[in-house]
């Protein structure tokens, strides 16, 4: 495994980062590798995506932390976003990932995920710690967060496409071993 290697996923909504995140975790839990941190996904229903599950990779416990049902002082587009469901399970998962794993993952540093100042210390405390992360961003927010993780020098930011989807998560694995710079 490369020393400390972090690797941003980043790319338009839809295209694939979250997907190209858990292949590469399927890759490194294969290799027998501990992955640890929070993971997003979404709640359809129909063929509608009407909100947000966060998860605590290590545990797998699972809540909803953002719905078009739930009533917020925080709204995100459409969604309702629950701040202490994600500091609860997101950021635990966070923390929890930089001293009991080999792999921290953070999906996705995000519109929703930064209204929350604890995330925001989580992140940074991770971006810190000299351990491999793995995150995925916001392509386009202007969020201070998002913009300091994006002028960093050590970190590498690879754009996800639905041309490179597939090939991605492999790439990502070689560069978290110190295959490829």
């Amino acid at each position: 495994m490369g020393e400390s290697v972090k690797v941003g996923i980043t790319g338009l909504p839809g295209a694939g980062k979250t997907y190209a995140l858990l292949k590469v975790i399927e890759m490194l839990e294969a290799d027998e590798l501990t992955v640890g941190g929070m993971v997003t996904e979404p709640i359809i229903e129909g063929e509608r995506r009407v909100g947000f599950f966060v998860i605590d990779w290590a545990t797998k416990v699972k809540k909803v932390f953002a719905h078009e049902d739930i009533e917020s002082k925080t709204q995100v587009g459409i969604y309702g976003v629950d701040i202490e469901i994600l500091e609860e399970v997101g950021v635990q998962a966070i923390r929890d990932a930089t001293t009991d794993s080999g792999v921290v993952i953070i999906d996705e540093v995000g519109k929703m995920e930064v209204e929350s100042e604890p995330f925001v210390d989580a992140v940074k405390d991770a971006l810190e710690a000299d351990m491999p992360l793995i995150l995925t961003l916001h392509k386009k927010s202007r969020n201070p967060l998002l913009q300091d993780i994006r002028r960093r020098d050590d970190i590498r930011i690879l754009e996800v496409t639905a041309v490179n989807r597939n090939l991605l998560p492999y790439k990502i694995v070689k560069l978290l071993k110190g295959e490829i710079l």
